[in-house]
């Protein structure tokens, strides 16, 4: 074609996975574009709580899992970036929390309080007494323990925003039609756009969450195979105070997580996931609200929620597919005939799964040639907040 275009890599997917992969790929010296169908951020990436996980939301049965051990390192490496000593430089990301917690009662209480004393979770966890604790938790009603965890919470816009600006202009839109195709020589997206354009790469990543699905179906590869693993997750909305934690359950999984965020009209919005999330998938939107007021009434009483607004979210986790739908341990990236499938399945794991795919592509001889050239086509804006787009509240 007369607009023909090289470059090392393409990836696909402008959500936290693709942003933070192009900078290492940019960094490491590879000419790579990164496309996007729709908006930085749009999918998995805004609808994550931000809370950089370091394993001790997969510890709460009172033993290290495997989960628990791959993300173990996440936090130091996550905060050394936030104060500008790392790779990438996030000083520009705002930290809405320098700690999550994990707050307990009764037999609970008993039950995990040797646990996250003990030396495998001593880094990770401390108990905090008295007005050690978030103020939420120093209120004369509350009986319990709480516990910092050694995990940052993040606003996964800003995040996203500053990943992105300095990459600019190698990031696109992507254009309504277009075809890829991958052999063994190489990746070409062709486009009529223009005139008639052809991308050559080296090599492409899918990095598009539930997007992947439809690029592999692109590409005529039925595998890597994609699950997806429902949430309902719950808003609440008004004069609300600061939260973020887990309260702790008699399973696995939290009973609810709540995360705290600014709403663009100024009051507070809690983001809430957890057991609670995972079990309302199959409830209305109208159940599910009643379902978080009756556990929040139980579990925070003393919080007026009288002025407070509700609304809920159905999201879909894309995950590799796991035997029986099970959560994966670690980050997925695997190499196929010049694609490289990735799915970090947690945000905190974003830096480990670019990690391996600049292996794999070390391993596969993908090296650093092209000069790297962009097309003209425009580039993506950025995906507000859920909780900032126009929901129905109650």
């Amino acid at each position: 074609m007369a607009n023909d275009m090289h470059t090392d890599v393409l990836v696909f997917g402008g959500g936290v996975a693709g942003l933070w992969l192009l900078g290492r790929l940019r960094r490491a010296g590879y000419a790579a574009l990164l496309l996007e169908s729709a908006r930085l951020g749009e999918g998995q990436t805004r609808f994550a709580q931000g809370i950089i996980h370091g394993g001790t939301k997969y510890a709460l049965q009172g033993a290290l899992t495997p989960s628990a051990k791959a993300v173990a390192e996440m936090p130091a490496r996550w905060r050394a970036c936030l104060a500008g000593d790392g790779d990438p430089d996030l000083r520009g990301v705002q930290v809405l929390s320098q700690h999550h917690y994990l707050w307990s009662s009764g037999s609970l209480a008993a039950r995990m309080s040797g646990f996250l004393a003990s030396h495998a979770m001593r880094a990770r966890s401390r108990p905090l007494a008295g007005d050690q604790r978030p103020a939420v938790f120093r209120h004369a009603a509350f009986r319990g323990q709480v516990y910092e965890l050694d995990e940052p919470v993040i606003d996964s816009a800003s995040l996203v925003r500053t990943l992105a600006e300095p990459l600019a202009p190698c990031i696109r839109q992507l254009p309504g039609t277009w075809h890829l195709r991958a052999g063994s020589d190489g990746v070409i997206l062709e486009t009529g756009q223009g005139g008639g354009a052809a991308i050559h790469a080296q090599a492409a990543v899918l990095s598009a969450g539930a997007g992947n699905a439809a690029l592999l179906a692109r590409l005529g590869r039925p595998e890597p195979q994609m699950q997806r693993r429902g949430l309902h997750m719950v808003l609440a909305r008004g004069p609300l105070p600061e939260v973020f934690a887990h309260r702790l359950g008699r399973g696995a999984t939290p009973r609810v997580t709540i995360t705290t965020h600014p709403g663009a009209d100024g009051d507070a919005v809690w983001y809430v996931g957890g057991q609670l999330a995972e079990e309302g998938v199959g409830r209305s939107r109208d159940a599910q609200i009643e379902a978080a007021r009756g556990e929040l009434r139980e579990l925070l009483p003393w919080v007026d929620l009288a002025a407070t607004r509700w609304t809920t979210l159905s999201i879909d986790r894309a995950e590799p597919r796991q035997p029986g739908g099970a959560r994966p341990v670690d980050g997925f990236a695997q190499w196929d005939r010049r694609v490289v499938t990735v799915w970090p399945t947690k945000l905190a794991l974003a830096p480990l799964v670019a990690e391996r795919v600049l292996h794999l592509l070390g391993a596969q001889d993908v090296r650093p040639r092209a000069c790297g050239t962009a097309p003209a086509w425009p580039r993506p804006g950025y995906a507000p907040p859920p909780w900032d787009e126009d929901l129905s509240w109650s």
